[in-house]
C-alpha cells in the first residue's frame, strides 16, 4: 500500500513539474530542468504557492507537502530524475561526470546479486539539489523564533531574525563509497545524519559466500560530499517580549545556499524544522532531551547592502524623479524622523552619514576612510536616542548598542569554541557586525575608559586588531560610528568651559567629523511650536505636515544606494579655497582662550568627506564650491549654541554681527562691492540665516551705509567723505 501511495504521489509530482505554466503559458519547471541539464545552475526551487495554485493537484496533497516536506523533497527528486531532459548545449565534464561514466560501465559486472549495498543510490547520480520554498508573499507573516513549537516539527516554516554567527563551509558526506580489497566491488552507504558509523566488513554476496570478510577502504574521491554551513540566528528586538532575552536557533545551510549570509544580516528564512538527537556520551548526559534545527530551503535578505541593492520597476522612476528635484537635499533630510521637531541641520548631517564619501586607496597601499563619524552631545530630552534608532531603521545594516551595556570585547570580537569543529573561533562584536553599515552607540559618556579605547582604531583605521588565544588577525570594521552622549554633569553647565562640559578625551573628539552640541534652552516661541508639534503627533498617528509627503525609508535607501555608486573628486580650482578655509578655522581657534573643539588635519579631511557626500546627493562627479561652503556651514552650526552664547556675552546682536562680517570682508578684499551670494556664504558659515541677512541689509540701507541692487541684492558700500 505504501508503494502505491509513493508511486501515485510521484506521478502527481511529475504531472505538476511537466505542466505547471509560467506567465507566458510555457512549462515553468521544464525550462528550469533544461537549464540544470545544461549545467547552468544546480538548484531547483519549487514554490509552495505554485503547488496550491495548480488546479490539477488537490489541496490535501499540497498540505502533505507542507507538513512532511523532507519526504516530499525525495519524491520530487525521483520525479525530476525521470523527467530530466537531455542537454542541448555542450559543457565540460567535471570529476562527477567522469566517475559516473566509469561506474555505468562497471555495473553489469558489479551486480552479483540482490545486495542493497551494491545498488548505486540515486543520490550519487544527481548533480542537482531540490528545495521547496515557503510562500514569500506579504500575506503570511514569518514566525518569530519563539513561536516555532513542537507541533511544527517536520513542517515547512518561515522565520525572521538576525544572523549572529556563521561557521566555515565544510564538506558533509552524503554517500560514502568503499572498495573491497577481496572482491573489488564498490559498496555504497547513504548518510542521512550529521554522524555515521563507517562499514568495516564487505557485505557483498561474494565475500559472504567465501567467508572472507573483505576489508573495506573508504574512497573519498568517489564519495559524494555536499557543502555544509551552520549558522546561529537570533530573534529581532521587536519580537522579544519585555523582560525576556532573545532566543536563538541553529540553521543548517546545504549546497547552493551556503555563503549567502554573513553575521549581522537581517534575513527571512524558510526551512524544515527538524529534531537532531544527541549521540554517544552526549546522549547519555542529555537523557531524553533532543536539539532542534532548521534546514534552510530559501533565504531572503530584509535589508540589502547598498552594493547588492537592485532597483525594481517603480523604484527606478522614483530615484530618477528625485535626482531631478533641485531641493532633494532638504527633502531627504526632513524625511528622516519627521515626527521629531526641528533639528534640521542635525538631520542633514545624519543624511550625509548615510551617504558617506568614497573610500580612497593610495598607490602605496594607504587607505583614507570615507565613512563619517558623528557625535550628538546634548541635554536630556532632545531626542538623541530617537534619532539614533531611526537612522538604524533606515540604514541597510546597522547595530544599536548602549555604553553601559557594551564591553570592549562586545564591541570588537570575542574568542569562543566552535560547537561544530571544537576549534577556537572569533565571534564578531557590534563594530564587526556593522561592517559596511552604521554602529550607533547611545550613552557614549557612560562607557568605561578601557572599553572606549577599543573604538579608537575602528574610527580611523577601520579595522579591529585581535591577539587572543593564539589568534592574531585584523577584522574589517568599515563602519560609521554615530554616538550620543550627555555632558559631564548630566546637563550642560553654562558657567563652565566647553572643554569641562564635553567629558571626552581629545584623541576621541578629533576623530569625529561633526560634534553636535544640542542645548535645551528656554525660549517662549520655539517651546510653544514644539509643544504644538508633540501634541499633533500624539493626536494623529501620521507624521506632521512638512509641505510634502515624507519619503519612505525604502525609497531613501534606494536613492542612497544609487548615489553611493558615484565617486566625486575635488577640482584643482577649489584647492586654494579649501586650504584658506581650513587655515582660518585654525586661526579662530588659536584666538579663542578655551577652544570648543580640536581642529587638526582630520578636520580638513572631514571637510573633504562632507563635501563629497553633498556632491553625491546632487548626482555630481565633481565637488562644487557650494558643497564646500555647506560643509563649513555644518561644521560651524554644530557649535552654534556655544558661539551664540559667546555673542550674547560680547553684547553683539545678530544684525550688528552680520554688518561686522560684511564690513571686514570689504576691507580685506579692498572692494566696495560684495555679492549677495558671497555675503550669504559668509554669514551662513557663522550660523546666521538668510532672513537675518535681509533684515540687516534693509536696516543699514535705510541709514545710507550701503546701497542694495533691487534685482540681485548685491551690496555696495558708501564711503564716508
Amino acid at each position: 500500500m505504501k508503494d502505491i501511495n509513493f508511486s501515485a504521489e510521484k506521478e502527481l509530482a511529475k504531472d505538476f513539474l511537466s505542466n505547471f505554466p509560467d506567465s507566458n503559458g510555457e512549462p515553468k519547471y521544464m525550462r528550469i530542468l533544461q537549464q540544470v541539464a545544461n549545467r547552468k545552475f544546480r538548484a531547483i526551487e519549487i514554490d509552495i504557492e505554485d503547488l496550491f495554485s495548480y488546479a490539477e493537484l488537490d489541496e490535501e496533497f499540497c498540505n502533505r507537502v507542507q507538513e512532511n516536506t523532507r519526504r516530499y523533497i525525495g519524491i520530487f527528486a525521483d520525479a525530476i530524475d525521470e523527467l530530466m531532459p537531455e542537454p542541448t548545449e555542450a559543457f565540460t565534464d567535471d570529476d562527477h561526470d567522469i566517475l559516473m561514466t566509469q561506474r555505468s560501465d562497471d555495473v553489469p559486472e558489479n551486480m552479483d546479486g540482490p545486495d542493497p549495498h551494491q545498488k548505486m543510490p540515486p543520490e550519487i547520480k544527481r548533480y542537482f539539489e531540490v528545495y521547496i520554498r515557503a510562500s514569500s508573499s506579504g500575506k503570511s507573516k514569518p514566525y518569530a523564533i519563539r513561536e516555532v513549537k513542537a507541533s511544527h516539527i517536520g513542517q515547512l516554516v518561515r522565520i525572521s531574525g538576525i544572523v549572529t554567527r556563521c561557521s566555515d563551509v565544510k564538506p558533509l558526506m552524503q554517500v560514502a563509497v568503499y572498495t573491497c580489497e577481496e572482491c573489488g566491488f564498490e559498496i555504497y552507504q547513504e548518510v542521512t545524519a550529521r554522524v555515521f558509523m563507517p562499514l568495516f566488513e564487505c557485505p557483498s554476496r561474494r565475500c559472504i559466500t567465501n567467508r572472507t570478510k573483505g576489508n573495506l577502504i573508504l574512497q573519498l574521491r568517489a564519495s559524494k560530499f555536499l557543502k555544509f554551513q551552520e549558522a546561529k540566528i537570533q530573534e529581532l528586538a521587536e519580537d522579544v517580549p519585555k523582560g525576556h532575552i532573545p532566543r536563538t536557533m541553529t540553521v543548517h545551510f546545504r549546497g547552493e545556499l551556503t555563503r549567502k549570509v554573513a553575521p549581522g544580516d537581517v534575513v527571512k528564512l524558510s526551512g524544515i524544522f527538524l529534531p537532531i538527537p544527541y549521540t554517544g556520551f552526549r546522549a547519555m548526559r542529555a537523557g531524553l532531551v533532543a536539539d532542534t534545527y532548521l534546514e534552510a530551503m530559501s533565504i531572503t535578505h530584509t535589508k540589502k547592502k547598498y552594493e547588492d541593492y537592485e532597483l525594481i520597476g517603480d523604484e527606478e522612476e522614483q530615484v530618477a524623479r528625485l535626482a531631478e528635484d533641485g531641493n532633494i537635499y532638504e527633502k531627504l533630510a526632513r524625511s528622516l524622523a519627521p515626527e521629531i521637531y526641528g533639528h534640521e541641520d542635525i538631520k542633514k548631517a545624519l543624511l550625509l552619514l548615510l551617504v558617506g564619501a568614497p573610500h580612497r586607496k593610495l598607490k602605496d597601499g594607504m587607505k583614507i576612510r570615507g565613512d563619517l563619524h558623528i557625535c550628538l552631545m546634548g541635554d536630556p530630552g532632545v531626542a538623541k536616542s530617537q534619532l539614533l534608532k531611526h537612522i538604524i531603521n533606515v540604514a541597510p545594516r546597522g547595530v544599536y548598542t548602549t555604553g553601559k551595556g557594551s564591553s570592549g570585547v562586545g564591541l570588537t570580537a570575542a574568542v569562543q569554541k566552535d560547537p561544530v569543529t571544537n576549534e577556537m573561533v572569533l565571534e564578531g562584536g557590534a563594530l564587526v557586525l556593522a561592517d559596511m553599515g552604521i554602529c550607533a552607540i547611545d550613552e557614549f559618556d557612560k562607557m568605561d575608559e578601557l572599553d572606549r579605547t577599543a573604538i579608537h582604531e575602528v574610527m580611523e583605521q577601520q579595522t579591529v586588531s585581535i591577539a587572543k588565544a593564539g589568534i592574531t588577525t585584523s577584522l574589517n570594521a568599515r563602519t560609521a560610528v554615530l554616538a550620543a552622549a550627555n555632558p559631564a554633569w548630566g546637563r550642560y553647565d553654562l558657567r563652565r568651559t566647553p572643554a569641562e562640559n564635553i567629558n571626552l578625551p581629545p584623541a576621541l573628539l578629533s576623530r569625529f567629523d561633526l560634534l553636535w552640541l544640542i542645548l535645551d534652552r528656554a525660549d517662549m516661541d520655539s517651546d510653544l511650536e514644539m509643544a504644538r508639534h508633540v501634541v499633533y503627533v500624539h493626536q494623529n498617528k501620521e507624521s506632521p505636515a512638512l509641505g510634502f509627503t515624507p519619503l519612505e525609508p525604502s525609497v531613501i535607501r534606494a536613492y542612497i544606494s544609487a548615489v553611493r555608486r558615484l565617486s566625486p573628486s575635488v577640482p584643482q580650482e577649489l584647492e586654494e579655497y579649501i586650504a584658506s578655509a581650513y587655515s582660518s578655522i585654525r586661526q579662530e581657534e588659536a584666538k579663542s582662550n578655551a577652544p570648543h573643539s580640536y581642529t587638526t588635519v582630520r578636520t580638513l579631511l572631514s571637510i573633504l568627506r562632507i563635501s563629497a557626500a553633498i556632491a553625491r546627493l546632487r548626482h555630481s562627479e565633481t565637488v562644487a564650491q557650494s558643497d564646500v561652503d555647506e560643509a563649513l556651514r555644518l561644521m560651524h552650526m554644530s557649535k552654534f549654541s556655544l558661539y551664540s552664547d559667546d555673542r550674547q556675552k560680547s553684547g553683539l546682536d545678530p544684525i550688528g554681527d552680520i554688518y561686522s562680517i560684511l564690513r571686514d570682508e570689504s576691507e580685506t578684499t579692498g572692494k566696495q562691492d560684495v555679492s549677495y551670494a558671497h555675503a550669504l556664504n559668509l554669514i551662513s558659515r557663522k550660523g546666521y540665516s538668510e532672513a537675518q541677512l535681509k533684515q540687516c541689509l534693509e536696516e543699514y540701507a535705510n541709514i545710507n551705509v550701503w546701497q542694495i541692487n533691487p534685482i540681485s541684492f548685491d551690496i555696495r558700500f558708501i564711503d564716508a567723505i
